[in-house]
């Protein structure tokens, strides 16, 4: 059984059979997203508690990226199309460089605020979105494998679809970019070179399909894009005063981390 479509790819019937048996997984983690996205802005609305709560994005305008995203990934899900491309990528590359880049924008927003360049937030908001963004991010792509359950290309295991290094990534680079894309708009977008980069390492070394990557992608960005819609709701800094105070990536001995540092 096949569908015919654009001679590029043919939608037959194991992509059939994912899409009666696990989109559904995909849509509850939109449907969830949007509901509490926007309940959350309505009720604040109301009671006009912030008046610049009123003008943030709607949710439908923040989630337009990460639909089509979604929409793509559940499209091109075990297709000819998806399987001829993936020897192509394939460079079977053993580097574990992309553990590495999946995090990076996140050490360089630090790296920025140690620079001085202004930022939206705090650095202890900033961490503070950054660690919801990351920590749900994670659940949510941990939930999404369990249910999918697809094959990795390289037949390692079942735990394909999504891919959490990518998922992570677009998170980091989502941060990276709520944070700087109005002070400066080209920095904000550096970002999202380290999460494609990542996206691509996780082919080129075969353990994630196309589908794959997107999926991971759209998951990251709809998560950072609602937790810092919702950020208002957890405003908590106890050093909001302290400006001298700033956190700095460390690297070095095989480790990484964060440093706190005093600025003169």
């Amino acid at each position: 059984m096949s569908i015919k479509l654009p001679s590029f790819f043919t939608l037959d019937k194991n992509t059939l059979c994912f899409s009666k048996k696990h989109v559904k997984c995909v849509i509850v983690f939109m449907w969830c997203s949007t509901s509490c996205f926007g309940q959350g802005g309505n009720n604040l609305d109301a009671q006009t508690l912030d008046p610049a709560i009123s003008t943030q994005p709607a949710l439908v305008k923040q989630l337009i990226i990460p639909g089509l995203l979604t929409g793509t990934a559940l499209l091109i899900n075990n297709s000819s199309f998806e399987r001829d491309l993936q020897p192509k990528i394939n460079k079977g590359l053993s580097t574990n460089i992309d553990d590495y880049t999946r995090f990076a924008p996140i050490a360089g927003m630090y790296l920025a605020d140690g620079l001085g360049i202004p930022s939206k937030n705090h650095w202890f908001d900033q961490t503070k979105n950054a660690a919801f963004s990351l920590v749900i991010t994670q659940l949510i792509t941990t939930g999404l494998k369990v249910n999918i359950d697809k094959d990795r290309p390289n037949g390692a295991n079942n735990e394909a679809l999504p891919s959490g290094h990518t998922s992570l990534a677009f998170a980091s680079a989502t941060v990276f970019y709520e944070e700087f894309k109005e002070t400066k708009p080209l920095l904000a977008y550096s970002g999202y070179v380290f999460a494609l980069s990542t996206a691509y390492l996780r082919m080129a070394k075969n353990k994630h399909w196309l589908s794959d990557v997107i999926l991971g992608s759209a998951v990251g960005i709809a998560v950072t894009k609602l937790v810092y819609h919702l950020d208002h709701l957890f405003a908590w800094n106890p050093f909001v005063k302290s400006e001298k105070l700033v956190v700095f990536p460390n690297f070095g001995n095989g480790t990484t981390g964060l440093s706190l540092a005093f600025r003169f």
